[in-house]
């Protein structure tokens, strides 16, 4: 199978057709430069005269992040603590069960850790990840009826 993307045809394994801006046989009008639009286009076979395919056209609208950028703000946005503060209310077993459930790849050893630590100093950290991730870890916690906040990692102590 051929393909063509932005003015250049592979004819055969040794041949490349390359096309000019404004090039009447051109695929491609303008600068092909745009990373919002990603063309793919197939031709029939070697030598057969096939028919293009309909390229694919992906567009990102005003004001939507595509998914790399969203992984990309991910990654570099500060890091965030989610601290488990002591209550008087839930057993030590039901805190660490809780913490399991809700942090991804958390321990029995860890959890249990991070539940003495709480019972004993009065809070503890459970986890340093996004401010995203943070604020879902923390509604999670809460939601199971345990004491949760979230603060940036470079503030306090």
């Amino acid at each position: 199978m051929e393909t063509a993307i932005c003015g250049r045809l592979a004819l055969s394994p040794n041949t490349v057709f390359n096309s000019k801006r404004g090039d009447k046989h051109s695929l491609c009008r303008g600068a092909c430069t745009s990373r919002s639009i990603l063309m793919a286009m197939s031709v029939a076979g070697p030598g057969k005269g096939g028919v293009l395919e309909r390229p694919i056209i992906e567009k990102t609208t005003p004001g939507r992040e595509s998914e790399f950028d969203l992984r990309k703000s991910r990654k570099t946005s500060p890091p965030y603590r989610v601290i488990l503060h002591n209550d008087n209310f839930n057993k030590r077993e039901y805190v660490v069960q809780v913490l399991m459930k809700v942090i991804p790849g958390m321990t029995l050893d860890i959890a249990v850790n991070i539940m003495q630590e709480a019972h004993h100093n009065g809070l503890s950290v459970v986890i340093i990840c996004s401010q995203a991730d943070a604020e879902d870890h923390c509604m999670q916690l809460r939601g199971n009826g345990l004491l949760s906040s979230i603060e940036p990692a470079s503030g306090g102590c």
